[in-house]
């Protein structure tokens, strides 16, 4: 089956996921119509960018949220590879020794979280890049060439939302000129990450990059989420330091 023919039944597929609430197409969509098609137990889908922080945008499920989280926080993991280097990631098993080399920390926490095997398909239109999305499985296997190829039209379709590019009325999906997929998921999490990032900017006197990656690696170091970690920074309850341990607080806005 050629990509021509294959695309129109991927998005059928998702704009049925998008009827049974009567709106628009979303990321979420993509990822439940994902899971529904393919040989996996859940997806997910982070927004992630060179030059700011990145998001997890949706998740179907519990140990998929987990996933997006670990390795947005972490800094490695298939999703980033798949980001840094253009190509999907296909990891069957993460017990493979080679695999626990290569993510030393991110590894043992999947294994932990329930997943056993991960497939991170990078968003790409053209030069913009604008995510990943992630799929895994609670057991070991390998994607055929024919799921691996309706992945990767999932993943099309994908960039096609989170770019809120629009697209004809083949097989239904929205024809009057309508952007669709609005990011209404995503919502405070991505403006209040980025604000706590924006704080740490000045706090610490550092760029973008560095802010985050001391933001994640303190949400990670005490085991909270980085919803929590930066809702706490932008509420004044927790404050970083450049030379010396972050400060909790009492104090409010």
């Amino acid at each position: 089956m050629t990509l021509e023919s294959r695309s129109p039944r991927i998005r059928v597929l998702v704009a049925e996921e998008a009827a049974r609430h009567g709106a628009r197409i979303g990321v979420m969509d993509v990822c439940t119509a994902a899971v529904a098609a393919l040989p996996v137990g859940g997806a997910g889908l982070s927004a992630m960018s060179r030059t700011s922080a990145s998001h997890p945008l949706c998740s179907t499920d519990p140990i998929s949220e987990r996933l997006e989280e670990l390795q947005l926080m972490l800094g490695e993991g298939p999703c980033v590879d798949a980001f840094t280097h253009g190509s999907a990631v296909l990891t069957p098993d993460l017990r493979d020794s080679e695999l626990r080399h290569c993510w030393p920390v991110f590894a043992d926490a999947a294994l932990v979280s329930g997943a056993r095997a991960v497939f991170a398909l990078p968003l790409q239109n053209g030069a913009i890049s604008p995510g990943v999305l992630d799929l895994y499985a609670r057991v070991p296997i390998r994607l055929s060439g024919e799921e691996l190829a309706d992945a990767l039209a999932f993943a099309d379709l994908a960039t096609l939302v989170l770019l809120d590019t629009r697209i004809d009325e083949t097989c239904g999906l929205p024809g009057d000129g309508a952007p669709i997929g609005h990011l209404e998921d995503l919502g405070g999490y991505r403006a209040e990450i980025s604000q706590a990032t924006g704080m740490l900017i000045i706090q610490l006197g550092v760029g973008v990059e560095e802010a985050f990656v001391r933001l994640r690696a303190y949400a990670y170091a005490q085991g909270l989420r980085l919803t929590v970690v930066a809702a706490d920074v932008v509420a004044r309850r927790l404050r970083f330091f450049p030379d010396a341990e972050p400060i909790r607080t009492g104090g409010g806005a």
